[in-house]
């Protein structure tokens, strides 16, 4: 009796937990489709983006210059390697200076210098939590980043601190490749816990019934 309340106790919790990860599934599911479809809307201006709140992932536009500088920081492209992404300030018409993500190239590829012309951008706003107690601090002598932290970098920059991620290329060739935002960094791994779960609960039941099995074998 002792073996079976214990089987049925635990293969009920893994079976709940299994369960419970399917619901994530679908809510994760559903929210990766509520911020595809954000991120694919019409843009708006910038200063609608912002205020009163500022909306991660929204399409936006804006028209202005590049300013000088930029960042390099080091990432990479699993087809290619080690690239960076260039970031620049950008003072938008009306809103001030901020962060533009201008995409990305290759490791050793000189940085080509900004556009002195007035152009207009369309991106999505985004605000990367990248930076954690394990990221190396920024080479500021070489120019070389490990993580879009975007207070240090609007510092850096003397932008406010917001980013800006290019969607398409501009009418001026700026050396990079955009890498525009979506979902592929946000994790969905609940259909494997989901099956881990219930792979648990069926081992769980199978080692319950053998030892069911071996006890009354043993009795008998």
């Amino acid at each position: 009796m002792f073996f079976l309340i214990v089987g049925l106790l635990g293969a009920g919790t893994l079976v709940s937990l299994g369960v419970w990860q399917v619901q994530r599934l679908a809510w994760k599911q559903d929210l990766l489709a509520s911020i595809e479809a954000q991120i694919d809307a019409d843009p708006v201006p910038l200063a609608h983006a912002v205020a009163p709140e500022f909306q991660r992932y929204a399409p936006v536009t804006l028209t202005g210059t590049f300013g000088d500088g930029h960042i390099r920081m080091l990432a990479s492209r699993k087809t290619i390697g080690p690239v960076h992404r260039i970031i620049r300030p950008f003072d938008a018409d009306g809103f001030g200076p901020v962060l533009v993500d201008t995409g990305w190239q290759p490791d050793g590829v000189a940085v080509a210098s900004a556009p002195a012309a007035a152009l207009t951008l369309i991106g999505n706003l985004d605000a990367p939590i990248e930076a954690d107690g394990f990221t190396p601090a920024p080479d500021l002598t070489a120019n070389l980043w490990f993580a879009r932290d975007v207070p240090a970098m609007a510092a850096t920059l003397n932008t406010q601190p917001i980013l800006v991620v290019l969607r398409d290329m501009p009418e001026i060739d700026l050396g990079v490749t955009p890498w525009p935002v979506d979902t592929a960094g946000i994790p969905n791994d609940h259909l494997q816990y989901a099956i881990t779960w219930f792979s648990l609960a069926l081992i769980w039941g199978a080692m319950t019934g053998y030892f069911l099995l071996r006890n009354r074998r043993g009795a008998a």
